[in-house]
Order: C-alpha cells, then sequence, then structure tokens
C-alpha cells in the first residue's frame, strides 16, 4: 500500500500565481513578485509551501498565492469579493469580538469620555456612528448629550440586534439604526459628526479606513468633524526575551538533545509574520518611541492608503539585545469645546491595556546594541493590490556603534504579510 507521503512525493507540481511581492528573509525562501507563476512541490505545513520559480526551490508563504486556473471564469470567481466581506463581516454578526471590545475598558471610556466633555457642542447635532456594532457609541450620545439624530451604520447582521438594544434603552428616538455598508447607505441629510472605532492591528489593518473616508467626503458637512480627529503610528526597537527563548532557544538542548537544525525552520514559522497580541514590558524598550506615521482624518485621502512610509532614528538608552520593533497606535478626539482637553486613546505599553495590545516584528537573529548606539531607517506600510484588507509591513534598519573602538554598523530589511 503506498504511504501518505508517497503519495505526496509522486504527487505533480501544482501552478500557483502570487497575489502579491514577497522578498524572502531567510536562505531557504523564495522571493517572487506579484503575478509570478509558481510550481507547488509539497505543502509541509498550512502556513509554508515548497516552490520553485525558474528553477529556484524555496518556501514560500501560502497565504500569498492562488491557485492558476486554466478558465478565466473561475479565475475571476476567485477574485470577486476581494474585500472578503462575508468574512469580515460575518465575524462582527457574532458576539465574540464585541464581548472583546466591549470589554476594553480603555477603547470604550475613551469615547464614552469624548461623548461626555462635549455634550453641550453635541445639542441638536446630527451625528454618524459608522460601524456602530452593537450600538455603545450612539447609546452615549443618545443618553449624555442631546444631538437631533444619530445614524448608526452596520454593515453585519448585528444590526437587527443594535436596534432592539436602541428600543431596549429607550433611545430609539434620537438613534436610527441602518444597516449596510458605508459606501452604500443613503442618509436624508448631512452629517455635522462622524465617529468610528475603525482602527485595527498597527492603525490600518483590514483598512475599515477607506470606509471612513468614503462616508466623510460623502456625508460630513463643511466645517464637520472627525472623531478620531488624528492618529499615529509608534515604533520602538525592543528586547523579546520570552518569546525568542519560546520559539527558538528552545530547540538548542530541548531534553538534553540537540535540536538546533530546527531553528531555521522555527524562524520561518514564528518570526516571519508579526506577533499580534503582543504586552510589552516597558523595560524591554530599548529607546523612546517614536511616533513614524501620522494621519490627518481631515485630509487624508482614500489613494494615501495605498503606501505610507515613515522615517524613525532612535539613540539605544541602555545596553540589551535587540530583537525587533513593536508597534502601537495612538489617536485623538479633539474638543468642540473652547478651551476643552483633547481625548487621547493610547495603545501602547505606558497605558492601561486595549484589546489590541501591541504588535511585535522579530528579527531573524538578535542583535546585542550598547548604549549610545544608533538605530535608524524606514517603516513602509504597503496595502496588498488584490485582497484590500490586508498589507505588507517592511521594515528597514541600520545600527551604528557608538563605541570609538569598533566600526560597526549592522544592515536589514525585513519584510511581514498581515493577513486576517
Amino acid at each position: 500500500m503506498q504511504t501518505e507521503k508517497e503519495a505526496e512525493d509522486d504527487a505533480s507540481p501544482e501552478e500557483y500565481v502570487a497575489l502579491s511581492n514577497f522578498t524572502g528573509s531567510g536562505s531557504d525562501q523564495l522571493s517572487f513578485s506579484c503575478g509570478d507563476r509558481l510550481l507547488v512541490h509539497a505543502k509541509p505545513s498550512s502556513e509554508w509551501w515548497w516552490a520553485e520559480l525558474h528553477e529556484v526551490i524555496g518556501y514560500v508563504p501560502a497565504g500569498h498565492l492562488r491557485q492558476h486556473e486554466e478558465e478565466e471564469e473561475e479565475e475571476d470567481a476567485s477574485l470577486e469579493d476581494p474585500w472578503q466581506d462575508e468574512e469580515y463581516f460575518g465575524s462582527y454578526g457574532t458576539l465574540r469580538l464585541h464581548l472583546e471590545m466591549l470589554s476594553d475598558k480603555s477603547r470604550t471610556e475613551a469615547y464614552r469620555q469624548v461623548i461626555l466633555s462635549n455634550s453641550a457642542s453635541l445639542r441638536n447635532k446630527v451625528m454618524m456612528d459608522l460601524g456602530c456594532g452593537t450600538g455603545i457609541i450612539s447609546l452615549f450620545c443618545a443618553q449624555l448629550a442631546q444631538p437631533s439624530v444619530v445614524y448608526a451604520v452596520e454593515a453585519s447582521s448585528m444590526a437587527e440586534y443594535t436596534r432592539q438594544l436602541v428600543k431596549q434603552n429607550g433611545c430609539e428616538e434620537v438613534v436610527t439604526v441602518l444597516q449596510g455598508r458605508a459606501e452604500e447607505i443613503e442618509l436624508p441629510e448631512q452629517v455635522d459628526i462622524l465617529v468610528s472605532e475603525w482602527m485595527g492591528n498597527c492603525l490600518l489593518f483590514e483598512f475599515m479606513v477607506e470606509s471612513v473616508l468614503l462616508a466623510r467626503d460623502r456625508w460630513l458637512r463643511e466645517g464637520g468633524v472627525m472623531w478620531p480627529s488624528s492618529a499615529a503610528l509608534t515604533l520602538v526597537p525592543c528586547q523579546a526575551d520570552s518569546y525568542y527563548a519560546e520559539k527558538m532557544a528552545f530547540w538548542e538542548q530541548p531534553y538534553g538533545l540537540d535540536f538546533t537544525p530546527l531553528q531555521p525552520l522555527a524562524q520561518q514559522e514564528f518570526f516571519t509574520k508579526p506577533k499580534f497580541s503582543h504586552l510589552i514590558e516597558p523595560d524591554d524598550c530599548l529607546t523612546a518611541p517614536c511616533d513614524v506615521i501620522s494621519l490627518d482624518m481631515y485630509t487624508l485621502q482614500v489613494k494615501d492608503l495605498e503606501e505610507m512610509k515613515g522615517q524613525f532614528h532612535f539613540s539605544a538608552e541602555k545596553s540589551g539585545v535587540f530583537h525587533g520593533f513593536t508597534a502601537w497606535f495612538t489617536v485623538h478626539f479633539k474638543s468642540l469645546e473652547t478651551g476643552g482637553a483633547t481625548v487621547e486613546l493610547n495603545t501602547g505599553p505606558y497605558s492601561e491595556p486595549t484589546h489590541w495590545k501591541q504588535t511585535l516584528f522579530m528579527l531573524d537573529r538578535p542583535v546585542s546594541v550598547y548604549a549610545g548606539d544608533s538605530i535608524s531607517g524606514t517603516v513602509v506600510l504597503r496595502r496588498n493590490p488584490v485582497w484590500r484588507r490586508h498589507m505588507t509591513v517592511t521594515l528597514q534598519w541600520n545600527i551604528n556603534s557608538s563605541a570609538e573602538d569598533t566600526d560597526n554598523c549592522q544592515v536589514g530589511t525585513k519584510s511581514f504579510p498581515m493577513w486576517r
């Protein structure tokens, strides 16, 4: 009887088409460009496949490929939902994500504080709560201020329950729930305030922000208010000793045996994609953090989302092991009151934890740095040209030693696909 492994070895290679560029960061990884046709020889894991391009063989991330079909109709069908709306909105039609968001007190109280501190200025105003979910922000508006109307817009099936919650809390005369995408809904009037909780990992991931910008351009009256009003992505070089030990150093001598040949595979499996929901300790920050990308929600355009680039220059405040970069974001809500304070929601390690936590980008290999060393470079957020909720984060860095008796300059670059 032929074994499963023998059958796999005898199987003919399958042709796949690259959906986006990939720059292999290890010697066993295969680089390719969007549109390239690759022959997949084996699928050793769900995330990494063994493929060939131009007679060169290496590992490729499975999420970057789709199977090539001879018939154009089948090819078109595979791309008919580049926004993956059924999956995306389907996830917001269940309670799991809403429980996570509503349980995030830092997030929810920030929006509540914005409404409460601006309640006088919201009187008789027309508001839109875009992507309202269970309607918590709309309910805050109705109960804490006196707007003339709040249009609560939700594309997922949760909208049916939102209507019940609005009625249950006695707010049906103020809050009108509209089910539909922001690009498709119709309002009877323009709005004075557009509020939304659109942020994702690394600020932009899943790109709900595009829907906010389209709603702004269509429905926000001239001089109207955007909440959040501005946003920033923050970066810091960091240590990640426990994560490195768990995923990489573990293979050095488990149970007294040498498993180091598995370390290259571990690096490909665990460090190629960013680590979501990471909680960095302030002591693990090797330098002071800095904002690398800033957004003005009044002037930001949809076309600007295709590629965003930021620069950084850090100076190490202490000696340590540079394992990678940690990213988080901050948003600000401009006050409508004269002399009123701006409300800030900060998802970084110096504030109360949020459900976003932080995002960790691991280098292939750790680097020792010393107090006074400089770490400079660029970060690029590049939107996937096909799957519109996905993006790739590319980091390029230079490390210059401050020691007079060394000529230590290290250069590196690495791209991280961010996929749902």
